[in-house]
């Protein structure tokens, strides 16, 4: 259910569940978290979804069961946010819950037309995970971030581009090559290089 495609240095990562919503279960997510922490030797990653939707969250049976808690997110987040390669959120749909950290972590996202954003933890009762909130409230500011988290808001494409939550909207046969084309001059350049220009941005 995660696919990785490694071509000239790009790792192309794929959540392929969309009989369920792109929902992760612990394997998925420890999977994730395996292939982003191995990932160090990329030259760009770019992490996709297959179906209409980019991700739904966590799977809800799982979900109930603690995975909702669980420091697997924190994980994979935090393997996403230590990449020194450029890092491309291509969303091929509506992003939710936990899946959110990976985006958020990611260097730049991409989303097509359709794709809304949302994060309902209050609702359901949990707290986001630890550094969500930062990241989020550091590219939206933190009224914003509230209207997510606390206001419980679905956040359309084009507003998510006009708060800064997304960086480009793009047509969903053009996502994948948009993503490559952004990540062209990255994959060309030294490993030294590319990994300076990224600390001086952070």
């Amino acid at each position: 259910m995660i696919r990785c495609d490694t071509t000239d240095g790009i790792w192309t990562v794929t959540i392929d569940r969309p009989d369920k919503a792109n929902s992760l279960t612990l394997a998925m997510l420890t999977e994730l978290a395996d292939t982003m922490e191995a990932a160090t030797e990329a030259r760009a990653v770019i992490l996709t979804g297959t179906g209409k939707v980019f991700s739904a969250g966590a799977d809800l049976d799982e979900a109930r069961a603690g995975l909702a808690t669980s420091d697997i997110w924190e994980r994979l987040s935090g393997a996403v946010a230590a990449l020194p390669c450029l890092s491309i959120a291509a969303l091929n749909g509506t992003l939710a819950g936990g899946a959110m950290g990976m985006a958020l972590a990611c260097d730049l996202r991409l989303a097509v037309p359709s794709a809304k954003v949302f994060y309902p933890v209050m609702k359901l009762g949990f707290l986001p995970q630890p550094s969500d909130p930062g990241r989020m409230a550091a590219l939206i500011g933190p009224a914003r971030t509230k209207l997510i988290l606390m206001g419980g808001q679905k956040i359309p494409a084009d507003e998510a581009l006009a708060f800064g939550l997304i960086d480009r909207i793009v047509e969903p046969d053009a996502l994948l090559p948009t993503a490559l084309d952004i990540a062209a001059d990255s994959v060309a350049a030294s490993p030294d290089i590319r990994a300076a220009i990224k600390a001086l941005c952070q």
